[in-house]
């Protein structure tokens, strides 16, 4: 597989997986394709292309040929120097390592990943809220990420990819999109009752069994397993934490619970105010679920190895 085919196929599947449809995400692009064309000529050498074709800011390949041959991949939740120098050793030492993959992102990809936090209105709006209240709400939260995205060195990572010749690339939101859908699928399917019911659910899936053997199980937040539940609310995908002014609002739209890969002590207390049940699902277990889901269709179109690091394990689902 080519790294721009590997590139294409996560796109393609994270689309796929998008609350927002096809329509949406259409509608996305061709507004890219417009402000590109609206542009002078001395302004598009600061357009990210990408953008054209790819409706996920926090997904990019940020350094290899496109035309690279990708037959291994290595794969880590997150991907920095340290990283990066530990697979040069690996290949040092004759290990074949084609692509070095992280699922959070890096370099150009980080310094505009939040605004993949849109796909986020669609959740609220999916629950019941107005559109106005989503859109005003999470346009202030996406301006806090911003700045303080704002301040980091993005290209540190990425010079050391130059520097030792690696392809890299990251998946972010189309794996958490993959996750979003495949819980929401069980969550759907089997209709729990109470909290202790998420939280058999959970443990089911191989992803938070390997947390829960690591200390780092799914946890009720806020409730008792005999809490019972009605309304499930999943912040699984969205870049990050959503507006903190969100949960009274939820409440009073019926929402009862959620489950989240993971909350700031601020969203905690908001979802305390609001009475509202929460369960941390574990974030790192939540992304590795995403990434396998990815993993396990690449599979289906070739045969990829595999290897783990940072925080990845390789589970394989045959039904997603």
């Amino acid at each position: 597989m080519r790294l721009k085919n590997f590139y294409q196929e996560v796109i393609k599947r994270g689309s796929e997986a998008d609350i927002r449809g096809k329509r949406e995400i259409e509608k996305i692009l061709k507004k890219k394709k417009e402000e590109y064309e609206k542009l002078e000529e001395a302004k598009r050498d600061f357009f990210d292309l990408d953008s054209l074709l790819n409706p996920f800011s926090d997904t990019r390949i940020l350094n290899g040929g496109p035309e690279s041959n990708i037959k291994s991949v290595i794969a880590g939740i997150d991907v920095d120097v340290g990283e990066l120098l530990l697979v040069d050793r690996l290949k040092e030492k004759g290990e074949n390592i084609d692509l070095v993959v992280s699922h959070h992102p890096a370099g150009k990809a980080y310094a505009s990943f939040y605004e993949v936090m849109d796909v986020q209105i669609d959740t609220f709006t999916g629950a019941g809220m107005s559109l106005s209240v989503s859109e005003n709400l999470l346009g202030e939260r996406k301006s806090q990420v911003e700045r303080r995205v704002n301040a980091a060195n993005h290209q540190r990572c990425i010079d050391a990819a130059i520097w030792l010749k690696l392809n890299f690339l990251c998946m972010h939101t189309p794996c958490d999109n993959l996750a979003y859908q495949y819980i929401r699928k069980i969550i759907d399917k089997e209709k729990p009752g109470n909290l202790g019911e998420i939280m058999d659910i959970l443990y089911v899936i191989p992803e938070y069994r390997d947390a829960a053997m690591s200390n780092n199980p799914p946890k009720i937040a806020l409730g008792r397993r005999r809490n019972r539940c009605k309304r499930i609310h999943l912040e699984f995908t969205g870049g990050t934490e959503g507006p903190q002014d969100i949960y009274d609002k939820l409440s009073l739209c019926g929402i009862d619970t959620i489950i989240a890969m993971h909350q700031s002590e601020e969203h905690y207390k908001k979802c305390k105010e609001a009475n509202i049940n929460v369960i941390f699902a574990s974030h790192i277990a939540s992304d590795n679920l995403g990434v396998n889901l990815m993993f396990d269709h690449l599979a289906k179109i070739e045969k990829l190895k595999i290897y783990e690091f940072s925080g990845f394990r390789r589970f394989i689902h045959k039904k997603n």
